[in-house]
């Protein structure tokens, strides 16, 4: 865990590179924006990761063309987004992050998850827990909140891509406290109990959750598939892309009334 924390952040150092200066930006095939930033921190995760593990795969935002027919005999593989958030990172709002997981079996049994603007890490695993790590380096296990009791609902929200399915999906709720934040740091906020629920209706990749799952997962909550309340999957079809979800802090889906 220390070697893949270490990755993280300097993959998190070299994307600040990129960040504290002017930058070009590209358009990926499904339109949505690709840095510099992006690409030297894939390069570099994936650089360090074939050292360590070289006998595992690796899928990454930046190389997704591998084919399922490949991909479907996988077992144990490294999935990870070099830079989730990067309409954050083009806002420059520092809500954006590196994210690093482990699949084995289609679940997530590790996850780091780096904010390299506000320093702040996050990491667990299926041996050890869930853990937080502030800009001060001190390191404190972190759970779900578990229940509500008399307050607000406290939901997070997409800073950049809220939907129509959203907004009907809180209406439910008697009272909520909306909070809206980009990229993987949503989830995390579940993990560490500062918000109960975060629902993901809209389109979203594997790699865009499986580390934060895992961050979810060992802090005692759940990453559901909206449509089965199953846990979410990984590698399990063709398509990268993920169903519409639920991250709670509580076991089994909440708000269905």
């Amino acid at each position: 865990m220390q070697q893949l924390s270490s990755i993280a952040k300097s993959a998190g150092e070299a994307t600040l590179e990129v960040y504290n200066q002017e930058f070009e930006v590209e358009a990926k095939p499904d339109s949505s924006p690709l840095t510099e930033a992006d690409l030297a921190s894939h390069k570099l995760i994936f650089e360090k990761l074939t050292e360590l593990t070289p006998e595992l795969p690796i899928l990454s935002e930046e190389s997704a063309t591998i084919a399922w027919s490949k991909r479907r005999e996988w077992q144990t593989y490294w999935l990870i987004d070099p830079l989730d958030g990067t309409k954050e990172f083009l806002k420059r709002n520092g809500e954006f992050t590196v994210n690093i997981a482990l699949i084995h079996q289609n679940q997530p049994i590790l996850g780091v998850v780096y904010a390299p603007v506000l320093d702040l890490l996050y990491f667990a695993s299926i041996e050890i827990g869930a853990y937080k790590q502030d800009a001060d380096n001190e390191v404190v296990p972190i759970k779900v909140a578990g229940g509500v009791g008399n307050r607000p609902m406290k939901v997070m929200g997409s800073r950049s891509h809220q939907t129509e399915e959203f907004t009907d999906y809180l209406k439910q709720f008697d009272s909520i406290e909306l909070v809206s934040m980009g990229s993987s740091l949503k989830l995390c906020y579940v993990a560490e109990g500062k918000a109960d629920i975060y629902p993901r209706l809209g389109p979203t990749s594997e790699w865009d959750t499986a580390a934060a799952h895992a961050i979810v997962k060992f802090a005692g909550g759940d990453c559901l598939n909206f449509e089965t309340n199953k846990e979410l999957t990984y590698n399990t079809k063709d398509s990268l892309l993920n169903p519409y979800f639920i991250v709670t802090g509580y076991k089994g889906r909440q708000g269905d009334n």
